[in-house]
C-alpha cells in the first residue's frame, strides 16, 4: 500500500511491510519505498523478526490502472486477433459545425 505519510520527513511516499516473528507473529511496519530492512525488532518480545514477501496491494489502486494491468496480463499470454482495422468514427470529434461556417474546407 502506497500513502502520503506526515510522519515520514517531507511526506515521502510510504509502503507497508509485514514481518514475521516467531514468538507473536505478524508484524507491520511502514518504510519509504525501496529501503525496507530485512529484519525488524518485534514491538511485543524485541526479537529479530524476517520479512515476510506479500503481494501488493493493487486492490487500492485506480480502477484505470488495475485495468491497464488486466489488459496488459491477459495479453501477454493470448494476443487479441484482430482481421480488419477499427471501423471509422461516423463523424470526426468536436463541436457541431456553424451553419454559416459549414461550407468552408477544412483541414
Amino acid at each position: 500500500m502506497h500513502v502520503g505519510s506526515p510522519d515520514v520527513p517531507g511526506g515521502t511516499t510510504v509502503a507497508l511491510y509485514v514481518y514475521r516473528c516467531g514468538a507473536d507473529g505478524p508484524v507491520e511496519e511502514r518504510h519509504p519505498i525501496g529501503s525496507a530492512p530485512a529484519t525488524a525488532r518485534c514491538p511485543t518480545c524485541g526479537e529479530a523478526s524476517p520479512r515476510v514477501i506479500t503481494a501488493p496491494m493493487l486492490g487500492l489502486a485506480d480502477r484505470g490502472r488495475v485495468a491497464l494491468i488486466d489488459r496488459t496480463t491477459a495479453t501477454a499470454h493470448e494476443p487479441q486477433v484482430v482481421s480488419a482495422p477499427p471501423p471509422r468514427p461516423l463523424r470526426p470529434g468536436g463541436p457541431p459545425l456553424h451553419p454559416a461556417t459549414r461550407g468552408l474546407p477544412r483541414p
